[in-house]
Parts: structure tokens; sequence; C-alpha cells
């Protein structure tokens, strides 16, 4: 087992895996740059928009400081930095993402319109977004953290590690980011009738089903009487009181053995194959519907069925599996028109990043100014 100061390491770096930074590009720990010690240092820039250190470092250090409490250990200096690098590399890939969707719509929107008028329809928008956070997630958290006001609210989430420009501002790209999902993938595509048959001709072994029956089963174990022969008189007294009773279902439930007598012994649709008995399942899928069959014996026991319902093996009728078919190739639609989007959205939207190999087609960040123009948040 790893030392304790490695599993806490690890417990951090886990923490940081769903938030973008398993996904197969980046470099080891090791190999990862030195962060900035300036929170006003540009890490990012996604088309006209920056992203700074300070926005993310206050989620990762509320992280560390949560693990550090639970597993009440302390981190040294060396590996403190490594943890908190490896955290705001996830943060970063995942607030590049957002970004990315956000400057794709602003552009949707304001095509090739002159600088001061893109510059107006990006502050409008972004406007429009603020005032609908300000309705809506805002009287939200205050009353999920039982404040009085913002200002109140913006104590606590700043011992959290956020804050409510923090909050602000992801509520205003992942809205917007929404609307460029929303405008550029369909929900529901139109599937005709032609793919589905096409779907259904080219796929038939989806649609091969082994035979199924349906029955009651009546069970005593060999395991519960002294001899055979007491076991086979008690199935053939229950046989007896069901064939002239008529109701194979009530002595199941007042004197089986079988797993299933609390059932009736009803045996829902099983597919042929599945049963453990060999001889059970043989019987089963051979006798007539409908009839009583003779004393069955296995391994386990002495049984009569009664086999209710059967479906041979085959193909599913298409009329059966159309609207599965359907939905599937919806689904499909909408994937294949996601990732069109996506695409469409890195060719548009370029990105420099302090972790470039995080972000399909990002390039590394070059030295900029530390401290931006004003965010239109």
């Amino acid at each position: 087992m790893p030392p304790r100061h490695d599993r806490l390491i690890l417990w951090l770096m886990l923490f940081a895996i769903p938030l973008g930074i398993a996904n197969g590009q980046g470099g080891a720990p090791t190999d990862l740059p030195k962060l900035p010690d300036d929170p006003a240092s540009v890490i990012a820039r996604v088309g006209e928009s920056p992203i700074l250190l300070g926005e993310l470092q206050p989620k990762a250090d509320a992280r560390i400081k949560q693990v550090m409490e639970k597993t009440g250990q302390k981190i040294p200096p060396e590996q403190l930095q490594m943890a908190r690098t490896n955290l705001i590399r996830g943060l970063l890939a995942q607030a590049i993402q957002s970004k990315m969707m956000r400057e794709a719509f602003l552009l949707d929107q304001v095509g090739t319109e002159a600088a001061e008028k893109h510059a107006e329809a990006r502050e409008m928008m972004s406007a429009r977004a603020r005032q609908m956070f300000i309705e809506t997630e805002a009287d939200q958290l205050i009353e999920k953290y039982e404040v009085n006001d913002l200002t109140e609210l913006d104590e606590r989430l700043r011992a959290e590690g956020s804050s409510l420009a923090a909050r602000r501002r992801d509520f205003v790209d992942a809205m917007l980011g929404h609307m460029y999902i929303r405008s550029n993938v369909e929900r529901e595509p139109h599937v005709s009738v032609a793919e589905i048959v096409a779907y259904y001709t080219n796929h038939q072994d989806e649609f091969q089903h082994s035979a199924q029956a349906r029955w009651e089963q009546l069970t005593v174990l060999f395991s519960r009487f002294e001899s055979k022969q007491a076991a086979k008189a008690a199935i053939s007294a229950m046989g007896r009181e069901a064939y002239f009773g008529g109701n194979v279902q009530a002595v199941a439930r007042d004197k089986s053995q079988g797993p299933f007598a609390d059932k009736g012994g009803l045996h829902d649709w099983t597919t042929k194959g599945a049963l453990a008995s060999t001889i059970l399942d043989e019987q089963i899928f051979s006798l007539p519907l409908n009839a009583m069959s003779q004393i069955i014996e296995d391994e386990q026991g002495y049984h009569i069925v009664r086999i209710l319902d059967r479906k041979e093996a085959g193909i599913t009728p298409l009329k059966d599996v159309q609207e599965a078919i359907r939905e599937k190739l919806q689904k499909e639609k909408i994937m294949d028109s996601e990732r069109k989007a996506m695409a469409s959205m890195r060719e548009r939207v370029p990105v420099w990043s302090i972790f470039p190999d995080d972000v399909p087609g990002a390039k590394p960040l070059p030295q900029i100014a530390t401290r931006p123009r004003a965010n239109n948040y």
C-alpha cells in the first residue's frame, strides 16, 4: 500500500479526473508547467475571452482543503503544488469547453458585423444572461444557503472557494453555451421509414431471438424427504390436486418447494437454455401447451409443469421493433449533429492554453499581459 501522503495525492488526482484531465491527451503530472504566482495571470484565452488563474485557483484550493479535512492529513509543500496544478488543469479544460460554446454562440449571432456592432451585440446578450441569473439562479442559491441577500450569499460562496461573480460568470457561459447547442443540434431529427427498413435489413443479427416460454411449475426437492418414494408421493398428490382443482398456481403457493412457489410457480418469459436443469429445459420447450406434464425428474427433485405460452426462435418482425429502431437512429443523428457542432466550434474559436495538449486544436499560450481588459460579465 502506498504511503499516506501518496494516497492523499492519488485521491486528489482522482478528484480531478471528472473535470477533464483524464481525456488521454495530457502529460503526466511531473510534466506540468509551473503555474504563475499572480491570480490575475491569464492561463488560457478562448476567442476574445481570457481565463485567469484567480478564477480557478479558489476552487482547487477548496477541494484540496475538503480532502485534507476528510483524511485528517496535511500535504508537503512540493506535493501540494503538484495537487493544485493537477486540479487547476482539470478545471481549466472544463472552463475552456464552456467558453468555446459561449464564443461560438456569440459568433453565430453577430456574424461579420463591424467591431463596434460586434461588441455591442456581445454585451447585450451577456447582459440578458446576467439578468436571468439574478431572476432565477440567485434566488435559488439564496434559498439553498438560507441567507437573506446577495451580500450574505457572496460571503457563503467565498467560504467554499467560489463567489457570486464566479457563479454568475459560470451561469452566463453555460446559458450561452446551451443556446449554441440548441441552435445547432436538432433534438428530434426526422427518421424516414426507408431509413428504418434499411437498418432492419442490414442488422438482422440484432433481431434474432431464441425460443422463449412461460409456464407454471410444481416442485418437490429430494433434500426435504427421507426417500425418493416419499418425494414422488408428494408431487403426485400435488399434481392430482391441481388437475382436479384446475389451479396449479394455488397449489404451488401452498405446497410447492420451488424458488417461484410464492408466485404460484409462475415462470415469466424465459429463454431456452437459461435453466440450470437441462431436463426441465428440454421438456418445457417440447411439451404441448396448456396441458399438465407427467412427473419430470432431475438432479434436484420432481416437477410437474404446464406450458402457458411459447415463442419459437426466429427474427422479430419489423413492426415490433420499428419504434426502437427509430429512437436509435434519432440518437445517432443527434450525436452526429453534436459532433459536427463541436467540430465547427473548434474551427471557429481559437484557443490558447497553458495546457494545450488537453484541448484538441489548442495552441500554447503566448506571453501576454498579466491583467487583461475587463470581461463583459
